[in-house]
């Protein structure tokens, strides 16, 4: 919602914004009440205060234990990427 709220809020942006949060499980969900809507690549900005969201600190003390628990650190985006998207994909630095 922080990218959601910054994205609306930038005069004449000329790209679209990314979010890894579809691929987020819904087990890992924090905000109070389920996962944000997204409807046709793009998401409500809500007319309340702060970010429009609540958070499950329930689960976000169970995302801390897993967190904890994981030895796994070292993030490769790359083969992820060639695994999952395109055998081809090479990582680019941004243009901008």
């Amino acid at each position: 919602m922080a990218m959601a709220h910054v994205a609306a809020a930038t005069a004449h942006l000329t790209y679209a914004c990314d979010t890894h949060y579809p691929w987020q499980s819904e087990k890992d969900e924090v905000v109070l009440g389920g996962r944000v809507p997204i409807i046709g690549g793009c998401v409500r900005i809500p007319d309340k205060p702060g970010l429009g969201v609540e958070l499950d600190y329930d689960q976000l003390a169970r995302g801390r234990e897993r967190y904890d628990a994981c030895k796994y650190r070292k993030r490769d985006d790359e083969a992820q990427m060639r695994q999952y998207v395109d055998p081809n994909w090479k990582r680019l630095l941004p243009r901008w």
